[in-house]
């Protein structure tokens, strides 16, 4: 059982969430939260060290406090809460060096669990129906967020071999979703018109917020190593999930991807990279079996039921006025001049 657990990223809701969530927890004697900047949040009993995983004085934090168990909640999915792009590949990329240095060294640390994505699967028109774990990606991811979690999936793989007296537990989540956490995909279902390709009708997966952190307790209160894909059962098209918001779509050629990004980018989305457009062309679909059988984790909530109590949290399907809808419309006729777009 863990009894000094250090949480990276805790200024951030999934992180400081992750935090007082432990804190709660009488098996553990202490928890440190480490971020650059304090957490807005409470962070409940957690003690807050300013630190950044950048820097090697994470290695003294994980030293002083002789922490057993690292949870690694540190990887950011958006430049935006970054300062921008390379910002962010240097807390992602970088940082984990760092922190996987650091624990390489400790000899307290014995247990690390680190948050991942199953954006690192990609998205491409010769995907499997469903990826396991053991499955490599069509279409390796080449940008964003995505080429990040590949990269630190490297890393950690590099670490266990390293330290096999560690025990490490990697969590494939797909997209979180629910009534308070803000990622790329909520940003998106709330835009007041939902760009679309036509053609195309991605298949969507969600984590509700609540079973996420669940799913990241008991991989650090318990002993799950491996690799496991996280995911709500079911799946929700991309058409479906704009109805069930009560969002208009527009339909837009399907031949550039570029395009549509400058299109979403237009609409106030500036951290969509080309995967994120990638995976709303085609979406993506991961088999939870291991998840169910290996890991015991079965989540509260299906995919389709966290979409909808993202939707009621955000009261998205009421009424839009139609003066916001007529502007936005505005906006992209002007940015569609001669590509043809087409309303649904």
């Amino acid at each position: 059982m863990p009894k000094v657990v250090l949480v990276t990223g805790v200024s951030r809701y999934l992180g400081g969430r992750m935090a007082r969530i432990l804190t709660e927890d009488p098996t553990i004697d202490r928890v440190v939260g480490v971020d650059v900047v304090p957490p807005r949040m409470d962070i409940g009993g957690a003690e807050f060290v300013r630190a950044d995983i950048r820097n090697p004085i994470i290695a003294k934090v994980i030293n002083a406090a002789e922490v057993d168990t690292v949870v690694h909640m540190g990887v950011i999915a958006t430049p935006v809460q970054a300062g921008g792009r390379m910002s962010m590949k240097e807390i992602n990329v970088i940082g984990t060096m760092q922190l996987l240095a650091a624990c390489q060294k400790s000899p307290s640390v014995r247990k690390l669990v680190v948050k991942s994505s199953t954006s690192i699967y990609g998205a491409g028109p010769k995907d499997p129906a469903m990826f396991t774990e053991e499955m490599e990606p069509k279409h390796t991811p080449g940008s964003g967020w995505a080429k990040d979690s590949v990269e630190v999936e490297g890393y950690v793989r590099g670490f266990a071999r390293r330290r096999p007296d560690v025990s490490v537990t990697t969590l494939r989540f797909a997209n979180f979703l629910g009534p308070r956490v803000d990622t790329p995909m909520s940003s998106y279902f709330e835009l007041p018109i939902i760009p679309t390709l036509l053609g195309h009708d991605a298949r969507l997966q969600f984590i509700h917020e609540d079973d996420g952190l669940e799913a990241m307790r008991q991989a650090t209160v318990d002993e799950h190593p491996g690799m496991f894909n996280v995911a709500g059962d079911g799946i929700i098209l991309l058409t479906q999930a704009a109805r069930r918001a009560g969002r208009p779509t527009m339909l837009l050629p399907a031949a550039s991807a570029g395009f549509v990004g400058a299109v979403i980018r237009r609409l106030g989305l500036a951290d969509f990279s080309p995967e994120q457009v990638r995976f709303l062309t085609y979406g993506r679909g991961v088999d939870t079996t291991r998840m169910r059988d290996v890991f015991g984790f079965v989540p509260q909530h299906t995919t389709p039921e966290t979409f909808d109590a993202f939707v009621r949290a955000r009261r998205l399907n009421r009424m839009l006025p139609p003066e916001r809808v007529e502007a936005v419309e505005d906006q992209l006729v002007s940015l569609l001049t001669g590509r043809g777009a087409v309303n649904g």
